[in-house]
């Protein structure tokens, strides 16, 4: 079987953690667009450089690649086998992307490309990723059926998980890693 893997929901959610975890059992690499994305400082890329990198990172037979970048989502979905949708509730999400990014904030961790979470951009800015979670989960939620729905998008395995306790059970049923 082809391991293809896109991992979508909205930020906050847990799609790298899922992504990491699923690459590492089943010995696939695993893609953060987020990390293709974000320059140092939170730079934005050209679309194309973007897109190019998107590409590439999507040629093999095995990935699995998290995020939700509408402008790369026909690159990632007409080359993926299976969309994992983390469908969680928005008081979870919120929780989630609030207690990560005090983590993260307090660790002063990197993320990726020398971009960094602060307590002022997480909570005190027009910029924050909690405020973006909260702006964005209702728009995902009637975005992605609608995606799901188009003719092009038939050949998906849908897997739909709503909840941490439903995302354990799912990975503890992944067979066995393939031979690679």
């Amino acid at each position: 079987m082809d391991y293809r893997i896109a991992i979508v929901g909205t930020s906050g959610v847990g799609k790298t953690t899922l992504a990491k975890a699923i690459a590492e059992m089943l010995g696939i690499p695993h893609v953060e667009l987020d990390a293709l994305f974000w320059g140092p400082n939170w730079q934005e890329p050209r679309t194309g450089d973007f897109l190019e990198q998107v590409q590439a990172a999507t040629v093999g037979e095995h990935w699995g690649i998290d995020g939700n970048y509408s402008r790369a989502r026909l690159i990632i979905w007409e080359r993926a086998s299976m969309i994992i949708w983390l469908n969680y509730s928005l008081p979870l999400v919120l929780w989630q992307v609030t207690r990560r990014t005090i983590i993260r904030s307090w660790r002063h961790q990197e993320l990726w490309n020398g971009c960094y979470e602060t307590f002022r951009k997480g909570f005190l800015s027009q910029d924050s990723i909690i405020l973006w979670a909260l702006k964005t989960y209702r728009k995902n939620r009637r975005s992605l059926p609608e995606w799901l729905a188009m003719p092009q998008h038939q050949h998906l395995q849908l897997v739909e998980l709503r909840s941490p306790a439903e995302t354990e059970a799912w990975l503890r049923s992944l067979p066995e890693p393939p031979a690679i």
